[in-house]
């Protein structure tokens, strides 16, 4: 069993399991009853997501690497607040026993939360793809 980091939208992988997205807002223009067929999430948990304040910082300039190490430590704070982290620790706990994955809309995970999130899952044990 295996957890997956992916990006919402995307072709399904076979095996990939429960989508789960972990973003801040739902897929525009798509209707709810449509969000699963059309690839983007079975499941939505935005408190996953970076808050709206790091959204926003995010989306205001490009990337820089000072920008993006200053994004992932504010995002990995958040995600060490007590509901976000009993969440982490519950999926790297569900990727042992189910396959599961995660994802966001951004094209490059790299500069992406989604990187963040498979990073800190691993240090939670997690069983990823």
């Amino acid at each position: 069993m295996t957890l997956r980091v992916v990006r919402l939208g995307s072709s399904r992988q076979p095996g990939e399991g429960l989508r789960i997205g972990t973003v801040r807002r739902p897929p525009r223009g798509v209707r709810k009853s449509n969000y699963a067929r059309r690839n983007f999430y079975d499941a939505w948990l935005p408190e996953l997501a970076p808050s709206q304040k790091w959204v926003s910082w995010a989306l205001a300039k490009p990337w820089s690497d000072a920008r993006w190490t200053k994004y992932a430590r504010n995002y990995r704070r958040e995600m060490r607040e007590p509901r976000a982290a009993r969440l982490i620790r519950l999926l790297a706990a569900l990727s042992q026993r189910t396959n599961l994955s995660i994802g966001c809309y951004c094209e490059r995970e790299e500069r992406c939360h989604r990187s963040l999130l498979r990073e800190l899952l691993r240090e939670h044990g997690a069983k990823l793809a």
